[in-house]
Parts: structure tokens; C-alpha cells; sequence
């Protein structure tokens, strides 16, 4: 089945129902549904054919879901892109996927345009706004080339690269097909929240990422997909929004959204009764955070664990569950929840063999929710997939009542306000500076971010490098998220005997006081909370 007939179904239903709202932008599911197969019919007369890669780098906006659907009608693969991520950053990701179109906001034109070489192998660029050398998004709305339908699709089809992290600190294509993005959406409706027809569903991260991963799901409902309309992420325009649109649900959240909220909000100054559901997930968040939230905004919050290779998918809290715990002072409310309905976890030693209740090991999961594998990239592929089980990455333990408490994590990556950051991917930048002889990078506890990179650095003789310094440098070649918050220098860095920096010894002298290797803040503290990276 192609993923396009949920939209299909929910045209058919509730034809004149709100999908889209965007600021003065609003489009039923009949326009919604009649603007993705004209995105699709005139992606192929620009010369994508079914398996091409497209890809997008958008603000928030409806162009986002018109091209995911456009996409799944014409039988492409979408390639959502972070559009948070330098020019270098984009143009590596779509060099990789092979992407034959791109289609973009007008504020990357600038540096798309001053990195072209890098861009070279695309054949068209789509943009909102016109712009030199580029088509108007309005070239794929023309109703003479719409598909009468969507093409129909075997459940094996690819239909998405999602682009995570991985050992190498270069981005990886998780491959996603149908089956697996419509496990995704049904499984979302039975474990985490029942989105309802008409149901007003608000996106205020990033849909490149886990809030359009969760539009699936309310588009297969016939829900209104709202989409928060400010440049950035501001509480108390949000609560206005929350009021003014009466919201039952926030698609997703980062933590240090929720804190955001909880540091701006004045009891009584809007009316939130609306809110129902409350999605968090993607990095850690402390109990006495999640405690307070529950306090403030009621049993609302639901939590999610994956991550892009099983997105969404392998252990939630749902509401309920979060308020009985809450209720009975369970621990467990620090826990990363239970394993899914159609999912299989559990934890293993470094032999891959299953670990009993309490002994914390990798965790590792099984299910149609699991990517087939990497794309183009089979040696990343038999690691990750090996024995058939989706190797995660990150330790945890799960109790004799399956709930699972997660630890640390395998690989060293950061997370710092949802987003994955992957040190070596900042040292490598950082080596390149002239008057930086080593360097190790890592996460530092931060009561806001959960996790802030933090560089050390071993300087040249003489240099008189300062910390702004490295930081600027670090702005030249890689997104703002990822540049250090701070940097240390040393004289020296430990290494083993085999000359390997430790990171680890470094890392550990920053953590002294803290309880958890995956979240922030200071003193001891409950379980940590579970690391999604979508």
C-alpha cells in the first residue's frame, strides 16, 4: 500500500475539513490531497521517476507535507533535510542520497548559491520565492501535469531517507518503506495518543524531523496539522496559539521546550483546558522537570523513544501511564516506558546475548518498524542490523516489569535541546584550525540544553588562541547547534597506550556529581530520561 491513501482516505472522508493551517494559510483535505499530486505529477515532468531521491530544506510551513505526499504519490523518496544545517552540511547529505531536486526556502539561496560546486549534482532547485536559478514552488502546482492518482507501491518500496548521525560522525540514510511508515502511523494512534478526526494537532519543532513524523498519523485521522507560526519558539505566543486555536494536542516536543514553557508560564493568563496530549521525546528530561510540567499543565505529557532507524517506535509513557506513576511515586515515571505493542526489545552484553531484568546492557529491537538498513552503506548496515536485531547504540536495563531505564549511551554522541550532535564530526573542523594541535570533544551537563558540547583543546606553542576564537571557527563550517557552548584549553590530553585520546577520562571529570551519562543539570538526580534522536 502506498502510504499516500491515508491521505487519500481522509480527502474521501472529510473532504471540506481543515488539513493545513499556517497563519492566514488554510487548506481542506480536498486541496491538501489535489496539491501533493500535482506536486508529484509535475516532479516527474521535471524528471524524477519512481526510486529518485527529492530533497527538502524548509522552514515550517504546509510545502513541507505538499512535498512528502507529492513525493509518496509519484513514487519518489523524500529526503528531508535539517534546516538548521550549514550549506556544506545540506550539500553533503544530498551528494550522498543522489538527490535529483531540491527544493528550498528563500533563505538558503544565499548560501547554497555561494557553496554551488558543492550542489553541482542536482538538476533543478525548487524554491518558495523566486530567486536566481531556481523554479518557484509554484512550477510544481501546475494542474497540467497532476497524477490522476498515486502510483501503487509495493510495501517494500523505499519512500523516506531519514539522515541520522552515525559512527563515522558523517550522516547516515536510514531507509524507510512503506510498511514501515505505516507501522509508524498506526502504532503512534494505539500506544502513544488516538488523534481524533478534526482534532487540532500543533507543530512547533522542526517537521523535517519527529513533528512531521507525527503529522503522519493526523493526516491518516483527518486531523487539523497546525503549524506554529513564528520564526522561533516563543512561550507565550504559543499559549495564545493553544487558546486561540483551542489545541488538544502538541505534536512534538523537545525538553527544553517544555522548560521554556514552564519558565514563562503565569497560571491563569490563557486558556489551556483545550490540551489533551503533550508528545516529548529526543533527549533527556530530569523527573522533577517532567513533575513540575505535570503540575503546571496537567496528565498530558506523553512520552516517545526511538530514534531515525525505528523512528518513534520502540518504548513510550503514555499519558496514563504517566499519571498513575506520578500518582503512586513510582520511580518508574523516569523511565523510558514500555516496549510498543508490535515491537520486540530488550537488552544484550557485548556477545549480543539477551541480559535478564536489571542487568543493563545495549538495547536492541526488532519489529516492522526497523529500517531495512543504510543507504549505500552495507558495512554500517551488517553492524547496526546484525543477529536481525536493530542495534541501538544506546545501554540501558529493563525491570522485571519492562519498563526501560536507559543509561548511557554506546556511541558518544551529544544531544543538546533535541538536537544529535556527533563530536568527532565538531573535532574534525576543529583540527583543521591551524593553531589547534589535539582537541577532544564532548557533552557537559546544562540544567537547560540537558547536554552542551563542550571542546578541550591543546593549543600551539604561542598561538594566543582564545575560546571565541574556536567558536567562530567552528560557525564557518558547521550548523549553530553544533558549535562548542564553551572550550577549556590543556596542556595535554590523556591518551591510551596505543595513542587514542580518552575521552571518556576527560568527559568523566565533568560529569563528577551527576548520576546520568546522557542528561544535564546538577546534583543527584532521577533515572535519565530516553534519547529519541528524531
Amino acid at each position: 500500500m502506498n502510504t499516500f491513501a491515508f491521505l487519500e482516505k481522509s480527502a474521501r472522508q472529510r473532504p471540506d475539513g481543515l488539513a493545513l493551517l499556517h497563519g492566514e494559510e488554510r487548506r481542506t483535505y480536498r486541496e491538501f490531497h489535489d496539491r501533493a499530486l500535482a506536486v508529484g505529477g509535475n516532479l516527474r515532468a521535471l524528471g524524477c521517476a519512481p526510486g529518485d531521491r527529492v530533497a527538502f530544506c524548509l522552514a515550517n510551513s504546509p510545502r513541507i507535507l505538499e512535498v512528502i505526499y507529492g513525493c509518496f504519490a509519484a513514487g519518489l523518496i523524500v529526503v528531508p533535510v535539517n534546516a538548521r544545517l550549514h550549506p556544506r552540511e545540506m550539500a553533503w547529505i544530498i551528494e550522498n542520497a543522489g538527490a535529483k531536486l531540491l527544493v528550498h526556502g528563500a533563505e538558503y539561496d544565499e548560501g547554497i548559491r555561494a557553496n554551488a560546486g558543492l550542489f553541482g549534482g542536482l538538476a533543478h532547485r525548487v524554491c518558495t520565492d523566486p530567486v536566481e536559478g531556481a523554479l518557484g514552488f509554484e512550477a510544481l502546482l501546475d494542474p497540467a501535469h497532476a497524477l490522476p492518482c498515486a502510483d501503487d507501491a509495493a510495501p517494500e518500496d523505499l519512500c523516506w531517507l531519514f539522515y541520522t548521525s552515525g559512527t563515522t560522525g558523517k550522516p547516515k540514510g536510514a531507509m524507510w518503506n512503506h510498511r514501515m511508515v505505516a507501522r509508524v502511523i498506526m502504532n503512534y494512534l494505539a500506544d502513544l495518543h488516538n488523534i481524533q478526526p478534526g482534532e487540532m494537532v500543533l507543530h512547533c519543532a522542526p517537521m523535517s524531523h519527529g513533528s512531521g513524523i507525527v503529522a503522519l498519523p493526523a493526516v491518516a485521522r483527518g486531523a487539523t496539522n497546525a503549524i506554529y507560526d513564528s520564526p522561533s519558539f516563543d512561550p507565550e505566543s504559543l499559549f495564545a496559539t493553544v487558546e486561540q486555536l483551542k489545541v488538544s494536542h502538541v505534536a512534538f516536543m523537545a525538553p527544553t521546550q517544555i522548560i521554556k514553557l514552564l519558565e514563562d508560564f503565569v497560571p491563569g493568563r490563557h486558556d489551556l483546558s483545550s490540551l489533551k496530549a503533550i508528545c516529548y521525546g529526543g533527549a533527556p528530561i530530569y523527573v522533577d522537570q517532567l513533575k513540575q510540567a505535570m503540575a503546571a499543565f496537567g496528565p498530558i505529557f506523553v512520552q516517545l523513544y526511538g530514534q531515525g532507524e525505528a523512528p518513534i517506535t520502540i518504548t513510550g509513557l503514555s499519558a496514563a501511564a504517566h499519571t498513575a506513576l506520578l500518582a503512586a511515586d513510582d520511580p518508574r515515571i523516569g523511565s523510558a516506558g514500555q516496549v510498543r505493542t508490535d515491537v520486540e526489545a530488550h537488552c544484550v552484553d557485548q556477545n549480543d546475548q539477551p541480559l535478564p531484568p536489571g542487568q543493563p546492557g545495549e538495547v536492541v529491537t526488532r519489529g516492522d518498524v526497523v529500517m531495512p538498513g543504510y543507504w549505500n552503506n552495507p558495512e554500517a548496515t551488517a553492524e547496526a542490523l546484525r543477529g536481525g536485531w536493530l542495534h541501538t547504540g544506546d545501554i540501558g536495563f529493563f525491570d522485571d516489569q519492562g519498563f526501560l531505564f536507559l543509561l548511557d549511551r554506546a556511541k558518544d554522541m551529544v544531544i543538546s535541546g533535541g538536537n544529535n550532535i556527533y563530536p568527532r564530526e565538531v573535532e574534525e573542523v576543529l583540527i583543521l584550525h591551524p593553531q589547534i594541535a589535539e582537541c577532544v570533544v564532548f557533552g557537559i551537563p546544562d540544567d537547560y540544553w540537558g547536554e552542551a558540547v563542550h571542546a578541550v583543546v591543546v593549543a600551539r606553542p604561542g598561538s594566543g588562541l582564545t575560546a571565541p576564537d574556536v567558536i567562530a571557527f567552528c560557525g564557518e563550517h558547521l550548523a549553530g547547534y553544533k558549535k562548542p557552548k564553551a572550550v577549556d584549553f590543556v596542556d595535554a590530553l590523556p591518551v591510551s597506550g596505543y595513542g587514542k585520546v580518552l575521552r571518556r577520562e576527560v568527559r568523566d571529570a565533568y560529569w563528577q556529581g551527576h548520576d546520568g551519562r546522557i542528561g544535564g543539570g546538577s546534583g543527584a538526580r532521577s533515572a535519565a530520561k530516553p534519547v529519541a534522536t528524531i
